[in-house]
């Protein structure tokens, strides 16, 4: 069980801690989506600095478990956030989303599960 939760972790980390440094960095993929679902481009800032947080409370919940069932539980609601503005501007194409969504639940199930 420890192998599935260092290896959800780790993924949802990773993925998590990319997208935040794409939005830090304002790459042009969270421009044209902030474009696709009509949010305001002062939001990219503060989206990645969520993102950031919850990799780094992820990767912190490895030695104190707790932060890591937090930042899971943050992640997926975030997740859950972003997948309400896709659907309130009928953006169908969720696969990146559901990349992210599954790591991050993964991470979650597997944390509450193992501690």
């Amino acid at each position: 069980m420890y192998a599935a939760y260092l290896a959800t972790t780790l993924l949802a980390a990773a993925l998590t801690g990319s997208a935040a440094v794409a939005n830090l960095l304002r790459h042009d993929y969270p421009k044209t989506q902030a474009d696709r679902i009509n949010v305001d481009h002062k939001w990219i800032v503060p989206f990645g600095l969520l993102l950031g947080a919850g990799s780094v409370g992820l990767l912190a919940g490895l030695a104190v478990p707790p932060l890591g069932v937090l930042a899971a539980a943050g992640l997926v609601l975030y997740f859950l956030a972003a997948l309400t503005a896709h659907l309130r501007v009928h953006d169908h194409n969720l696969a990146p989303w559901s990349v992210y969504f599954i790591a991050c639940a993964a991470a979650l199930v597997t944390t509450v599960t193992y501690h």
